[in-house]
């Protein structure tokens, strides 16, 4: 099967299809794009996350990247994936691999290419990138070197990429205000590579209490290390049983941030990036455009309205956010799976960051997280989101397809459809800045189906409308 990058990256079954001669391939064929490009002049930056085996796929990678005259600068540990964006910005290299699937099951892994300015591959990138890819996978020709040799030649420099990350980090939020407030925080890594970056960083009067700190592949007891309620039923139990302030949990590659408020209760995704355009635009007094995807809350196009700032509607994927964050100077690109960026940072997402900003909005406001909810829904009125992901057999796909085309709801769960939105599925654009959403994952085979309301049960009504139109 040919080797597709979706949303972000290749994500594919270890042993099935990622295995080291694809691995070399992808290598090979970012080899071939990077001197195509004159990228390969400033080097190439790799790195990995704590899944299986990934850092001898990450070895291979750089196997044949030495072998073609790059210069390599590997990593000498896991690191969440927003590190190693920063080091390619903050050594000026010309791009940069991760081997991570994110969020994926543990079964998978992945390829993740970052371009110049840290961030993901924009579109055209990623079409260049797949096409010197199938190039190399029609012949098979692949060129290699023994890291030792490379080491010997000046070809391989390796890293720690922590350091950096961490100080550069906390220079971009009030780290003082933060120790000194006394907060108790859980955390909870998910068995990912963000485990012990908000202990390092929070040392001090920040109780720290950590959850699956330690490496595990398998993640046992997760469906898949996303940061959603789902997958954090211990981190729910424990906020509240050991009276802390907040939870924060990233996905395994640590891009991504799950939140739970004071009581247990499970923040959804387009809350949390709402609080964070909040905690800029109000607490912090910034001013730029916003940038959401096509499945990210309307309370973003109101909070753009209430402080007169644009905002911009892309597809899924920070391969379209990220380019348009660069171009526009965005204050904040937000995406519903929990990937947030801000400026002044990386142009891509950050999950570590990202619970620093909300420990920054909690201290400065002197409010906790539900409260920090209730100014939420006190500036934007109520809003209220629910995902329901779909497993569906490939035969079925274009059959499906086909239904949700065909269907033009005059209106749905009582609210007249306004408009139907195409560019990433099909988006029913609903009176009142609801919507409902029908999709396919671009990463694994998964029918998505999103809605957001005025209620709760307005929600759930939407979402069996959605399962209806699509028969699945």
């Amino acid at each position: 099967m040919p080797i597709k990058f979706g949303t972000d990256g290749w994500r594919a079954v270890i042993a099935d299809e990622f295995t080291f001669d694809n691995v070399r391939l992808c290598a090979q064929g970012t080899a071939d794009y990077m001197r195509e490009t004159g990228a390969a002049e400033r080097g190439l930056v790799i790195g990995y996350d704590t899944r299986f085996a990934s850092e001898e796929f990450a070895a291979a990678v750089a196997e044949v990247t030495t072998a073609n005259g790059i210069k390599t600068t590997l990593a000498s540990r896991a690191a969440p994936t927003p590190a190693f964006s920063f080091a390619v910005t903050n050594g000026g290299f010309g791009g940069g691999v991760v081997i991570t699937a994110s969020h994926n099951p543990g079964r998978y892994n992945g390829y993740k290419y970052k371009s110049g300015y840290g961030g993901s591959a924009a579109t055209e990138t990623v079409d260049e990138l797949e096409a010197a890819v199938a190039k190399v996978e029609a012949h098979r020709q692949v060129t290699r070197m023994r890291l030792k040799e490379a080491a010997d030649k000046g070809l391989l420099a390796r890293f720690d990429p922590q350091p950096a990350y961490l100080a550069h980090i906390a220079k971009l939020v009030d780290l003082d205000a933060i120790r000194r407030a006394g907060l108790k925080v859980v955390a909870d890594p998910m068995y990912g590579a963000g485990m012990g970056h908000f202990p390092a960083l929070l040392s001090g009067a920040t109780t720290i209490t950590e959850l699956h700190g330690q490496r595990n592949p398998l993640f046992p007891g997760m469906a898949q290390p996303e940061p959603l309620a789902h997958n954090l039923a211990e981190l729910m139990a424990a906020v509240p049983k050991q009276s802390a302030d907040v939870g924060l949990a990233n996905d395994a590659d640590a891009d991504r941030l799950g939140v739970v408020d004071e009581r247990g209760r499970f923040v959804t995704t387009l809350e949390t990036f709402s609080l964070l355009c909040l905690h800029q635009l109000e607490v912090l007094g910034k001013r730029g455009p916003l940038v959401r995807s096509i499945t990210m809350s309307s309370m973003i196009d109101r909070l753009g309205e209430l402080y007169g700032v644009r905002v911009f509607v892309e597809p899924v994927g920070f391969k379209y956010l990220g380019p348009l964050m660069v171009s526009e100077r965005a204050l904040a690109a937000g995406e519903e799976s929990g990937g947030y960026a801000f400026r002044g940072h990386i142009t891509e997402r950050d999950g570590i960051f990202s619970g620093l900003l909300l420990l920054e909005m909690m201290v400065k406001t002197g409010k906790r997280v539900s409260e920090l909810l209730d100014m939420l829904v006190s500036k934007v009125g109520p809003y209220y989101y629910h995902r329901v992901d779909l497993t569906y057999e490939a035969k079925q796909r274009e059959a499906i397809l086909a239904r949700v085309k065909a269907a033009r709801p005059p209106a749905m769960a009582g609210l007249k459809v306004a408009d139907v939105d195409t560019r990433d599925g099909y988006r029913f654009v609903l009176q009142g800045g609801y919507w409902a959403l029908v999709r396919f994952s671009g990463t694994e085979p998964l029918l998505r189906t999103y809605a957001e309301a005025d209620s709760p049960q307005r929600v759930e009504k939407l979402l069996q409308e959605l399962r209806t139109l699509a028969g699945a």
